[in-house]
């Protein structure tokens, strides 16, 4: 459980006009979960309540921020930060995640939003939070430093006629049921192998888990179901999570993994099945949707999609996560195992130089001796410094989580320039391009 804060109403900031920016308690969550209800939906007032209550293990009433009009005493504005685990490349670190984002809409371009995001920001800080990440509308967040930087979602969908059947008097070869507690420490296992694949991935442990399947309640939008898969001996093979309901009349996974040594050819037949039943069950208790495909929102790479192609034939593009990297030297410094790896596996191994990076009003020096990455400190970049690598904006965090090849950048960005051939084989040998998959929930 987080740390509660003293039940008192600690105000942060007068914005004036009668608005003050204060510290949410526990006393504020039935009107928030109500704000919120009115802003969102009855699913984001459950969850505000779960967040609020001190149940969750990162998260508790004084992880919010509200601003109330003193004439009304009416809450206008809110937003929280949940403390998360990340991993690049195996090394973690901690995150901060904005969510349930939100203004009235006669209370609006007032800047209340950014007020908040400039505390919740420093209290990242405090925490040692290496990166703060969201997912949001398009644009929007663009305004509070972050950059759209990692892939979100997306995926493969297949329709009735794709679902695999039974042949004659064949039986399920596998099963699927509800987790149990007694299931965590495979379900974590397996988690922690597939974050392999994931340049980036977020850290879930058994009391994270435990919480995903008991601690959101019925009605929130963050609950999900967790499924284990085992063989008709018994035998656990692997996991899926889906949500409870349909979603635009498809039934989906948002997770999906199989322990080491156990076919995904095998084992997928018997997932697809189980969707489409589920999506049935779920449509049947809906009247307002009908079951119509399956899917598989596991993002643009994953083993699934090799073995049931032909079974997928609509591909859902994916959306991209809002990250911020507010001290890019650090993060650089605390990820340079996986930086001095890749150089050690590249034709620059061994490598002695420094790589000056312009961000045009501010930059990065990175210098590196015998393969070792020695220094990395900002950098001010000068008007005739003709062999900088130039990223305009945040752009480079794009390259930085593997999100786009330094090429795809200096086609999208005709001012992003990398002259000389030394800078150039540095960054697309640090920085390859690689999928991620990160789960979007509390």
């Amino acid at each position: 459980m987080a740390q509660s804060i003293a039940e008192e109403r600690v105000i942060l900031r007068d914005l004036g006009d009668g608005l003050v920016l204060r510290r949410a308690t526990v006393a504020d969550t039935e009107a928030l979960a109500a704000f919120n209800a009115e802003i969102f939906d009855e699913g984001d007032a459950a969850a505000t309540r779960d967040l609020m209550s001190g149940d969750h293990p990162t998260c508790d009433a004084g992880d919010f921020t509200l601003v109330e009009d003193t004439s009304t005493h009416a809450i206008v504005s809110s937003l929280c930060l949940i403390p998360q685990t990340w991993a690049y490349g195996g090394i973690e670190f901690g995150v901060g995640r904005p969510e349930l984002v939100g203004t009235h809409p006669d209370y609006r371009r007032r800047g209340l939003i950014r007020a908040q995001f400039e505390v919740i920001h420093q209290w990242s800080a405090e925490r040692g939070h290496k990166l703060q990440a969201i997912t949001g509308i398009s644009y929007f967040y663009r305004q509070f430093g972050y950059e759209m930087a990692l892939e979100l979602e997306g995926g493969r969908v297949g329709y009735k006629t794709h679902v695999p059947k039974l042949k004659g008097d064949e039986k399920e070869p596998y099963r699927v049921r509800p987790t149990t507690e007694a299931d965590l420490p495979f379900v974590a296992q397996v988690y922690e192998q597939a974050m392999k694949r994931s340049l980036v991935a977020c850290v879930r442990n058994e009391v994270l888990l435990r919480y995903e399947l008991q601690g959101w309640s019925e009605e929130s939008s963050n609950r999900s179901e967790l499924r284990v898969i085992e063989s008709v001996e018994g035998e656990p093979v692997g996991f899926l999570v889906h949500p409870p309901k349909l979603w635009k009349q498809r039934m989906g996974v948002n997770a999906y993994e199989l322990k080491s040594g156990v076919s995904w050819l095998a084992v997928t037949p018997t997932v697809i099945r189980y969707l489409w039943a589920t999506g049935e069950e779920y449509a049947a208790q809906d009247e307002e949707q009908e079951m119509e495909a399956f899917a598989f929102w596991l993002g643009t790479e994953h083993p699934v999609y090799q073995v049931i192609h032909d079974r997928l034939p609509h591909e859902i593009k994916p959306y991209a996560w809002y990250v911020r990297v507010p001290d890019l030297p650090d993060f650089l410094r605390h990820i340079r195992p996986v930086l001095e790896r890749r150089l050690a596996d590249s034709a620059l191994v061994g490598h002695t130089g420094e790589l000056r990076v312009s961000f045009y009003s501010d930059g990065l020096r990175l210098v590196f001796e015998d393969g070792r990455m020695t220094a990395v400190e900002k950098w001010i970049p000068t008007a005739d410094d003709e062999e900088a690598a130039r990223f305009p904006g945040h752009t480079f965090l794009q390259l930085l989580l593997g999100y786009r090849t330094l090429r795809e950048l200096k086609y999208a960005f005709p001012d992003c320039g990398v002259e000389t051939d030394e800078a150039q084989a540095l960054l697309k040998n640090l920085f390859p391009r690689r999928a991620s998959n990160v789960l979007p929930v509390g």
